[in-house]
């Protein structure tokens, strides 16, 4: 897969893990809450992790100041354990977005009840909506797929959770629309996009503009030039950074500018690649009266493990395993949300997180391995104050559930997207993961997940 391939490669360059990946967009398959130091008493101590001083302060030199008090604290217990509808509105073929056509059958309220009684409390509907937009000047949404969206997002509202909606693979590696290598590269172009951006962000605020607050724009996916953050946005001098803090920018002004509940809703600022380490070094989280943004981050480290079966083992009891990328990577990573964001009053979420299903049997050590990883890094983000969506892309292992060396990567499936029955062993870890997101108890703490879930060697 190419996403894997240059994952593997940065890795290769690099001892810091990369902290986001995405969906292939032509593969079906792929697709304690507080602001106190959470490392305090954690497992292998501290790490001194360097701030960006300026990640708040604008381009335009005003600097964002959240209006909610303890707002980390609240929006990761407002958010709870989230799950994305994954490979279902973001799907697309030839150019145009497609519901079903990456396997997935139609959603319907039935799953979204199901999937709220079993814990979730947020769904992030990832949207693709190119092959639905008109023409310049106006770039009008198709309205057949804007009504689709928004009794997809009905659904969440009937069943009680959040919900979160997108603008997705638009902008994916920047093959399409959305394309941070042409903004970057030519003035002409960029005012292009943006008029196409604002165009179609006024048109999904307009029409949702009387939801409750429930309900969270999130600007774009995972924006960047097909390197997965190894690109030119290395070396252009910070040119495609620019550029996306330009569509942010762009984004709440939008948003905000069409009133009703948009005035105040909480909005999703994601980082470029959605990467923890790229976010701390080029997001400058835009001004907004409301002070009401998110930051927006996923987190699939270590790539080899979770988006792949190259490795089969995670932690400190594994061997099989991808080197520098243990308990300690985690609690680093997350480290630095805390200092950057959480502790200045900035809320973050987990837009996407995951670990590939190896074995539908829960007890196999594979899946001992895996539930282990998404316990710990759900208790990880918990104990941070970010709120971890979980990515689901309806993908069931086949034939005896053990997924082999010649299957695509990417088994991401915890219920079926059309009845909200749990597929795979998504039972169990869901229920694993909301211990984590959940337990208060002041015995189950990291240390604990540590040595009580980790497999035994």
């Amino acid at each position: 897969m190419k996403k894997i391939n240059y994952l593997m490669i940065a890795l290769a360059l690099s001892t810091l893990p990369l902290s986001s990946c995405s969906k292939d967009d032509e593969d079906p398959d792929n697709t304690e809450n507080n602001n106190q130091n959470p490392n305090n008493g954690n497992q292998n101590g501290d790490q001194n992790i360097n701030q960006n001083p300026n990640n708040n302060t604008t381009d335009e030199g005003k600097t964002y100041v959240c209006s909610v008090e303890n707002a980390p604290a609240k929006m990761s217990e407002k958010l709870g354990l989230g799950w994305n509808l994954g490979n279902q509105l973001d799907a697309h073929a030839n150019e145009v977005a497609n519901e079903t056509c990456w396997g997935n059958e139609a959603t319907t309220q039935e799953a979204f009840n199901k999937i709220a009684a079993a814990g979730i409390k947020t769904v992030r509907i990832p949207v693709t909506w190119m092959g639905h937009i008109g023409g310049a000047p106006e770039y009008k949404i198709e309205e057949a797929w804007l009504n689709r969206v928004y009794e997809i997002v009905g659904y969440a509202e009937n069943a009680g959770l959040n919900a979160i909606i997108n603008i997705h693979h638009d902008g994916a590696e920047s093959k399409y629309w959305l394309n941070i290598i042409k903004a970057a590269k030519i003035t002409e172009a960029n005012t292009s996009i943006k008029a196409k951006f604002e165009a179609i962000w006024k048109q999904i605020a307009e029409k949702f503009k009387d939801k409750g607050d429930f309900l969270i724009f999130e600007a774009v996916n995972e924006i960047q030039d097909g390197k997965w953050g190894w690109g030119a946005n290395r070396t252009d001098g910070g040119k495609q950074y620019q550029v996306l803090n330009e569509w942010l920018n762009l984004f709440v002004k939008t948003v905000r500018a069409t009133g009703g509940n948009n005035a105040t809703r909480w909005l999703g600022i994601p980082a470029y690649n959605t990467d923890i380490d790229l976010a701390v070094e080029s997001l400058k989280i835009p001004y907004d009266e409301a002070g009401k943004l998110m930051v927006a981050v996923h987190f699939y480290a270590p790539s080899e493990y979770t988006l792949s079966v190259k490795y089969s083992e995670w932690g400190h009891t594994g061997t099989d395993k991808a080197a520098n990328s243990d308990e300690e990577m985690v609690k680093t990573q997350f480290k630095k949300l805390y200092d950057n964001y959480t502790q200045k009053n900035i809320p973050v979420y987990l837009g996407e997180f995951g670990n590939v299903c190896r074995n539908t049997d829960p007890n196999s050590k594979l899946e001992q391995f895996r539930r282990y990883y998404l316990e710990y890094v759900c208790k990880a983000a918990k104990n941070n104050s970010v709120a971890p969506i979980l990515w689901d892309n309806g993908v069931i292992l086949r034939d005896n559930g053990v997924i082999g060396s010649g299957e695509k990567n990417e088994k991401h499936g915890y219920f079926n997207h059309a009845t909200g029955e749990f597929i795979n062993d998504g039972e169990v870890m869901i229920n694993a993961m909301l211990k984590a997101v959940n337990d208060k108890s002041e015995d189950y703490t990291l240390d604990w997940i540590y040595e009580n879930v980790a497999p035994k060697k």
